[in-house]
C-alpha cells in the first residue's frame, strides 16, 4: 500500500449529467485512489464511455432493477480482494444502493441510504435498511472498516443551515438521527466532525431557491471509520467548491495501514 490513500465519496445525481457538468475532467484533475459514487441513475451499459475508458481504475457498478434510479459504483487504482454488491434482503438489493470492498488493511462501504421522501413516505422502510446495514458491516471485525455515502441525514443541528424548520421533516427525523448516534456508539468515527468539531460546512444543497449560492445546505454525506482507524486519518474535507451535482465530494485521506 502507498503511503497514504486519497477516498472520495460523491453523490453525482445522474452519471451521465455528471460527465456532462465535468466529472471526467475533475477525476483526471483530481486523481482520487478510491472513487465512491451515488446515485448513478444509470446501468452498466448505460455508463458514458468517458468513465468507461478511464485509464488507471478497476471500476465496480450496482445498479438498480428500475432505470434511471439510485445506483453505486466505486472507481479504484487498488484491486480489491473481493467486491459484494447486496445486503441481503431484495426489497433494497434491487435499488443497488450497496458496494461493499474487500482491500488488504480494511474494508470500504459505499452505500446509497434511502430517502425517507415528502411526508416520510418511506420511513419505515429507511429504519429496516438502516437495521440491515448496522447488522452487515458489523460481521466483519478482522480489520477496520470505512463506511461511506450518502446517508440522507444531518445528525446534529450543526450538519444544516436550518434545522428548527426541519425538525420533522424528511432527512432530520429523530429516527434517522438515531441511526447516526447508534452508529457512533458502536464504535464508528465521524470524521469531519473528528477534525472540524464546530465547521458549519455542507454536502448538498436542494436547487430550488438559489440555496447553494447563499449556502442553505445539510452535511449528509460523510465518512465513518471505526475507531481503530482514527490515528491514520489525516484529513477530512468537504469539497464545496466542487460543482457538477446538487452534492459535492468529500473525502479522507489516509496514512499508511500497518
Amino acid at each position: 500500500m502507498k503511503e497514504s490513500i486519497r477516498i472520495y465519496s460523491w453523490n453525482v445525481n445522474g452519471i451521465r449529467a455528471a460527465v456532462r457538468n465535468g466529472l471526467t475532467d475533475w477525476i483526471k484533475k483530481e486523481k482520487p485512489d478510491i472513487l465512491c459514487v451515488q446515485e448513478i441513475k444509470a446501468d452498466e451499459k448505460s455508463i458514458p464511455k468517458e468513465i468507461m475508458e478511464l485509464d488507471g481504475y478497476y471500476k465496480y457498478f450496482n445498479s438498480a432493477d428500475k432505470k434511471g434510479y439510485a445506483g453505486t459504483a466505486v472507481f479504484t487504482k487498488i484491486k480489491p480482494g473481493g467486491v459484494i454488491n447486496y445486503i441481503g434482503v431484495p426489497k433494497f438489493d434491487i435499488e443497488g444502493r450497496f458496494l461493499f470492498l474487500e482491500f488488504e488493511n480494511f474494508y470500504l462501504s459505499n452505500t446509497y441510504f434511502p430517502n425517507t421522501q415528502r411526508g416520510l413516505a418511506r420511513l419505515s422502510f429507511k429504519q429496516e435498511f438502516n437495521e440491515k446495514y448496522i447488522k452487515f458491516v458489523k460481521r466483519f471485525k478482522d480489520k477496520p472498516v470505512i463506511l461511506t455515502g450518502d446517508f440522507n441525514v444531518a445528525h446534529n443541528e450543526i450538519d444544516l443551515a436550518n434545522p428548527k424548520a426541519n425538525e420533522k421533516n424528511a432527512g432530520f427525523t429523530i429516527e434517522e438521527r438515531a441511526f447516526v448516534g447508534q452508529m457512533t456508539r458502536s464504535g464508528f468515527v465521524d470524521t469531519f466532525r473528528h477534525f472540524h468539531p464546530k465547521e458549519e460546512k455542507y454536502s448538498w444543497w436542494t436547487y430550488r431557491f438559489g440555496a447553494r449560492d447563499r449556502n442553505i445546505g445539510w452535511r449528509i454525506d460523510y465518512f465513518f471509520v471505526s475507531k481503530s482507524l482514527v490515528k491514520s486519518i489525516k484529513r477530512a474535507e468537504i469539497l464545496d467548491k466542487v460543482y457538477g451535482s446538487d452534492h459535492c465530494p468529500v473525502m479522507i485521506e489516509i496514512e499508511e495501514i500497518k
